[in-house]
């Protein structure tokens, strides 16, 4: 996951007093999961952090930063604590659009960019640069 801090992470537990066992348990995921995740052995999986920040009372942008103008399609989602098929069902597409779109291999027709906007809760033409920043992203670069 682009721009997760471990220790940020790490931090938003230990301000909200709990140990890994017990964020763990809150937030109904592994404590496996949160010490590999804090240990930087593995990336969380959106939903499974959103859980994870939901229950230590943060946001999911606490812990994961990419600056603005640096962010792709799938930066946005992960930000909103979204999976691929949640945001292709809250905005009406097909999950195989949301993950063409986030890796900028098919054109971003005027109706996805209207839905996927209106679902991330962000302007279009934020959306749109978003785009031409994945779909322009040096070869090898994850989007």
């Amino acid at each position: 996951m682009r721009g997760f801090s471990a220790e940020a992470l790490r931090q938003a537990r230990r301000d909200a007093g709990f140990s890994q066992t017990e964020a763990a348990r809150v937030a109904r995921v592994g404590a496996d999961t949160i010490r590999r995740w804090e240990q930087g052995e593995s990336s969380p999986q959106v939903d499974l952090l959103a859980k994870v920040v939901e229950a230590l009372g943060v946001e999911i942008a606490d812990v994961v930063h990419v600056p603005e103008g640096e962010r792709y399609p799938g930066d946005w989602r992960v930000l909103r604590g979204l999976t691929q098929p949640q945001l292709g069902a809250k905005a009406g597409v097909a999950t195989q659009i949301v993950s063409s779109v986030e890796r900028g291999v098919i054109s971003l027709s005027d109706n996805a960019a209207a839905k996927l906007s209106a679902a991330l809760e962000i302007p279009e033409s934020e959306l749109r640069s978003s785009y031409e920043r994945a779909r322009n992203r040096p070869a090898g670069e994850p989007a």
